[in-house]
């Protein structure tokens, strides 16, 4: 009768929820298809293309186009594109893990209360916000004439139009993309293993490197994905806040586009792009897997 009863086919019911799963995510996998897929694939079909004199697409096979994305002038817009973005993700890290960790500490009434103030930027719009900070760093704005207010300085500085500038607006842009992944986690966080950390010997440096981060990094990899891989294709911030003097890979897909109309190229660069997502991603996964197993 054991053995039997181990054997029994499974409830009927069991097959209907199979299938109302599938139908709950259908809304999901057609969008998924419509704005992912077929963009991507789009793109991909457009890298392999050609252009005419006028601009428009040939549809005629090369491998022009991905190996003019290996011409050293792009290659040195490409590490100058990663290299902002790194700094970007570092700041964030650096900033946002504290304030995460602080926030998911706090009593729940407190904590709605911070975490609302991180949400507050959304409610206003992007450009809005860039030009605010373009008010503050221009040289007769708030941040100079504070500072020759406070005779801190006697000439005004020249933050505008500058790398500087630039890595200011990525890191306030996406500074709660930061946050808010590695807050999720930290809330997670069940302070009794903490305690049992310290209980063993552990210091504050070993409990948080070898207990803390390791079972918060789910959301550091999170965050590391919203912030490192959008901070390389931005180009608003690069226009406004660096004068369009300091381009990076997202200016130059954009100019390809609307400007040189030659869709393939920026096709073939956004296909680049898409595939550094992806590695970025794998790397990120493949930390989390490792970090995880005993």
């Amino acid at each position: 009768m054991h053995a039997l009863s181990d054997t029994a086919p499974a409830p009927a019911g069991g097959r209907r929820a199979g299938v109302m799963a599938w139908l709950l995510l259908a809304p999901l996998g057609l969008w998924l298809v419509l704005f992912v897929v077929v963009p991507i694939a789009g793109l991909a079909v457009y890298s392999f293309c050609q252009r005419d004199d006028l601009g428009r697409v040939i549809y005629d096979f090369t491998w022009e186009n991905y190996a003019r994305v290996f011409d050293p002038i792009y290659l040195r817009i490409l590490g100058r594109s990663v290299g902002y973005a790194a700094v970007t993700t570092v700041i964030c890290v650096a900033v946002g893990y504290p304030v995460a960790w602080f926030i998911a500490r706090q009593r729940s009434p407190l904590r709605e209360r911070l975490l609302l103030l991180v949400m507050i930027p959304f409610w206003t719009s992007f450009l809005i916000r860039t030009y605010a900070w373009i008010a503050i760093l221009k040289t007769e704005g708030l941040l100079n004439g504070l500072l020759q207010f406070s005779g801190v300085v006697t000439a005004p500085l020249s933050l505008l139009y500058t790398p500087t500038a630039v890595i200011i607006g990525l890191v306030y842009a996406y500074l709660p993309f930061m946050i808010l992944p590695i807050y999720g986690s930290a809330e997670k966080l069940d302070n009794a293993l903490v305690e049992a950390a310290h209980d063993l010997g552990a210091g504050p440096i070993r409990a948080f490197s070898e207990v803390i981060i390791p079972l918060t990094w789910p959301g550091i990899a999170a965050g590391i994905l919203l912030v490192f891989v959008p901070a390389i294709g931005m180009f608003a911030i690069t226009d406004l806040m660096g004068g369009a003097q300091v381009p990076l890979i997202g200016n130059v897909i954009q100019n390809q586009f609307f400007r040189a109309r030659n869709a393939p190229f920026g096709a073939a660069l956004g296909i680049v792009f898409t595939l550094m997502f992806i590695v970025t991603y794998a790397l990120a996964h493949r930390r989390r897997r490792s970090s995880a197993s005993p």
